[in-house]
């Protein structure tokens, strides 16, 4: 039977960055995979969403854009080339930053199927493989695809699989309005289908927010149901979805973005002694540890936040764990994007959070009419929203619906982790006439309603 200090399954971002511990520390390290080589990010989820999501905002960009005496056009879109380019970039970064990298940090990677036999052994293809120190369970997680009467009865897209198609449809219903369900919507408009969104929209978002993302969507064409779907048909041309309210909506081709489950299929985690809760998850402590004491969880498959750049810390921290060094994932300032076009994404406590977690806390909302970066690209959509504690005027929470809104959580994750209060914000440098400033302007609203001259 072969051993290693630590096995590791899967090969995304959390299993990465859990070898890279574990050869750092000295000991040996075996990856297994079943699927492709990277995980979610890599092959179905962060890379080839983003990438489809820039091309086709640039051909949205050139169809709509607010300047006069510029003329530009958006021609049909040949996406069988688009996805041969998508392709390429995954299959470089794949060699680039996963198989290269396990060379350079010396540990292999075996392709098959894990499962466990007992608490201490796995079997990978009929393999007996037994780990001296533990095991990193970091599989990710799959497309959850709803009990919805009907749906069995059509040929229905997942966000994996709408980013595989080699013709674009006419028409589109995307099931789920959560940050995927968003992005992909946007996604396929922009490439010129006429799209149809069902659920509630952004649910995750600041109302502020939400509402500014809203009418984008709205101006852009997409049609927007707040409703829940209650059965879907199809039909002689594609499908039909039916709402609460007895919508009856229609389209080519119908697309499921109502979340993700853990992808624990076939682990045998019983056997192994690792509880699960009612998704899939593995339970886990704060050192990702499971109830198997030999046996940590990492990244998506842990239930933690569904980045994964969280997929990676939380890497670090279960191998460490299983080596005898636990440590835990440092959440403050947490920052997420959605990438829409404005994006949206935040930093930190919402309003709703801070007032569960106890704070006295004070809200300013700064439009993005008062914004002089939004003023020169004459594009006013745009909030950005700062949660502070009303005692302390510590920076709680930041959130945006901003072009490049994104760009301004790092900034936010810093102000939020170190303790920065309102008043450090409002007395910091900011550079004109970029969306950053937008931090330092909001900030100069706990001190005055009255609006200022440019840089004043």
């Amino acid at each position: 039977m072969d051993e290693y200090d630590l096995i590791v399954i899967g090969t995304g971002g959390a299993a990465m960055a859990a070898g890279i511990e574990a050869r750092s520390r000295g000991n040996s390290v075996l990856l297994v995979e079943h699927g492709p080589l990277g995980g979610t990010c890599l092959n179905i989820g962060c890379v080839p969403s983003k990438n489809l999501l820039a091309a086709a905002g640039q051909r949205h960009r050139a169809a709509t854009h607010p300047f006069e005496g510029i003329s530009t056009s958006a021609g049909p879109v040949a996406l069988g080339a688009l996805m041969e380019q998508k392709q390429a970039l995954i299959d470089r970064l794949r060699q680039a930053k996963y198989a290269d990298v396990a060379d350079a940090h010396g540990f292999p990677i075996l392709q098959g199927h894990a499962r466990f036999i007992d608490q201490e052994t796995l079997q990978v293809d009929g393999q007996a493989l037994r780990a001296r120190h533990g095991y990193v369970v970091a599989t990710g997680v799959a497309p959850h695809i709803p009990d919805l009467p009907g749906l069995g009865d059509v040929a229905y897209l997942t966000s994996t699989t709408a980013m595989e198609q080699q013709d674009l449809p006419a028409s589109m219903v995307v099931l789920g309005a959560g940050y995927v369900g968003l992005e992909q919507a946007q996604l396929w408009a922009h490439l010129g289908v006429a799209v149809t969104i069902v659920g509630r929209f952004a649910p995750h978002a600041e109302p502020e927010v939400a509402d500014v993302l809203l009418g984008v969507f709205q101006d852009e064409g997409i049609t927007v149901v707040q409703e829940r779907a209650t059965e879907v048909r199809a039909t002689h041309d594609g499908v039909e979805v039916r709402t609460g309210s007895e919508r009856r909506l229609t389209g080519q081709r119908l697309l499921v973005a109502t979340g993700r489950f853990a992808d624990t299929s076939d682990l045998a985690l019983i056997a192994a002694g690792v509880a699960t809760d009612r998704r899939g998850f593995v339970v886990v402590d704060e050192n990702q540890r499971t109830t198997n004491p030999r046996v940590f969880a990492a990244g998506d498959v842990s239930g933690v936040p569904q980045y994964v750049y969280v997929a990676a810390q939380t890497g670090h921290v279960a191998a460490a764990g299983a080596l005898g060094q636990p440590s835990a994932v440092d959440y403050r300032g947490l920052p997420g994007v959605t990438f829409t076009t404005p994006q949206i994404a935040s930093a930190g406590l919402t309003e709703d959070q801070a007032l569960a977690a106890g704070h006295a806390c004070e809200c300013r909302v700064l439009g993005a009419q008062d914004i002089p970066r939004a003023l020169v690209n004459q594009d006013t959509r745009g909030v950005l929203k700062l949660v502070i504690d009303a005692e302390s005027r510590k920076i709680l929470g930041v959130h945006a619906a901003l072009d490049g809104a994104g760009e301004l959580m790092l900034a936010a994750t810093y102000a939020i982790k170190f303790g920065l209060t309102v008043d450090d914000l409002a007395d910091t440098w900011a550079p004109y006439l970029t969306m950053s400033e937008a931090l330092r302007i909001a900030a100069g609203l706990f001190r005055s309603a009255l609006p200022t001259s440019c840089c004043a």
